[in-house]
Formats: C-alpha cells, structure tokens, sequence
C-alpha cells in the first residue's frame, strides 16, 4: 500500500492514461478485489471475470473519482458489479426455467419413443453448466446465430462458438 500523497500521484497518473500508474493500481488492489469477489461467488472462474470487469471499469471511470477514501471508490464499483452479475445470473435461470416449460409443454403434446429421448434430452441438459445451457437454449430454443449470443455476452464470437461446440459435444456423449 502507497501512502495518501503516493496514492494520489498514482490516480493522477491513471487519469492522464499512463499504463505503468494502472498496472500499479492493478499489482497493488487485485489481491483484495479477487478475495472480495471470491468470497461472494465461491468460484474462481466467475471471480477471476469479475475482477477483470472491475479494471476494466476502473479505466473507464477514473476520471470520475474525485478525492475521498479510494478504496470505498473501488469497493463501490466492485460491488455494483457484482450485483450486475447477479441480476445477470437471475435473468439466465429465469430464462432456463421458462425454456424448460415450453420443453416440458412439447414434451407432453408429442407421443411414444420420443418421449424417452426428450426426457433423457431435459435430463442431459441438466447435467450442464448454466452458462452452456443458457448458449444451448439461445442457440436452439431461441433460434439466435453466433453472432447474435456473442454480441449478447460480453466474449468474442470464438469463445462462444468453443463453448457451444465443447457442451454439444458432452451432450452427444451423455445421450449415447
């Protein structure tokens, strides 16, 4: 930790875009923001993007903090991040369930052998990760190209397509 005059050199820095002030600012407060976010979330991965997002959104809004303790300033933003995350999150599983219903309403309308593939189908999907089966859903229930998801998420089109290609590939595996 900088002391206050060190600190406010460094922000100074940071709001004329010298990188070497951010990378400072991200050596000396990405330990505690990854705590605090793990903490929250329990996962690594979700953690380590969340992070991420923090700095991302500390460049973006450096220009905005104007004096008063800077870690409250920080730790403000960590949060309404991860209550972005949240809402988020919700969002995905309320659209999950409802994909689900409209599973189960067709699973009821239709008849004989099928009726075993789709139950083993709404079981395998299941078996996902809610972040590959909210790709699935828009994919094929939502009837969304690649672009149109990647442009949804926050990733590039190629991790979209890995992600979708990684979970169909476990989906064809559990239905054999």
């Amino acid at each position: 930790m900088a002391g206050r005059e060190d600190l406010e050199r460094i922000l100074a820095g940071c709001r004329n875009g010298d990188p070497g002030c951010f990378a400072w600012l991200v050596d000396d407060y990405s330990s505690r923001c990854y705590g605090y976010f793990y903490r929250l979330t329990g996962n690594r991965d979700v953690s380590e993007d969340l992070l991420s997002e923090l700095f991302v959104r500390l460049v973006e809004k450096i220009g905005t903090y104007n004096g008063g303790s800077f870690e409250s300033w920080l730790f403000k933003i960590a949060a309404n991040i991860f209550h972005d995350h949240l809402r988020a999150k919700q969002r995905r599983k309320k659209l999950i369930e409802a994909h689900a219903v409209h599973m189960a309403m067709d699973h009821c309308e239709s008849a004989s052998a099928t009726d075993d593939r789709l139950d083993k189908l709404q079981t395998q999907l299941a078996r996902l990760d809610d972040d590959t089966r909210e790709l699935i859903m828009l994919r094929f229930y939502g009837q969304l190209s690649f672009k149109e998801i990647a442009a949804m998420r926050p990733e590039p089109i190629g991790t979209t397509l890995s992600k979708m290609h990684r979970g169909l590939k476990k989906l064809r595996e559990w239905m054999e």
